[in-house]
């Protein structure tokens, strides 16, 4: 299995930041073809300040040849844009293998 990682840096208005992400960004990612799951994550700072990254999401794929896929598909490409447009200046993008162990 492989992901995709994508960092956000706090943005000035999380408000508004998180709206168009939910509401926009995630319905586009949902398309990718053979995507396995979604997940994003909020963080926070256990000393009660402001986090930074901010977010991280993680999109998993079975396989390097189904993310390339996923990423040259419409939606992938649509996702690239819409990441640039409304992140670009707070988006880290990262690939990384999956290796699983039970405890």
């Amino acid at each position: 299995m492989v992901k995709m990682i994508a960092l956000y840096k706090r943005p000035e208005d999380v408000e508004a930041f998180m709206d168009h992400y939910e509401t926009v960004h995630i319905p586009i990612v949902r398309r990718f073809p053979g995507i396995i799951k979604v997940e994003y994550s909020r963080m926070f700072d256990l000393k009660g300040g402001d986090a930074n990254p901010f977010m991280m999401a993680e999109m998993y794929f079975e396989n390097r040849d189904t993310l390339m896929e996923a990423l040259r598909s419409p939606a992938g490409r649509e996702s690239g844009r819409d990441a640039t447009d409304f992140a670009g200046p707070f988006i880290q993008v990262m690939f990384a293998d999956v290796e699983t162990e039970e405890p």
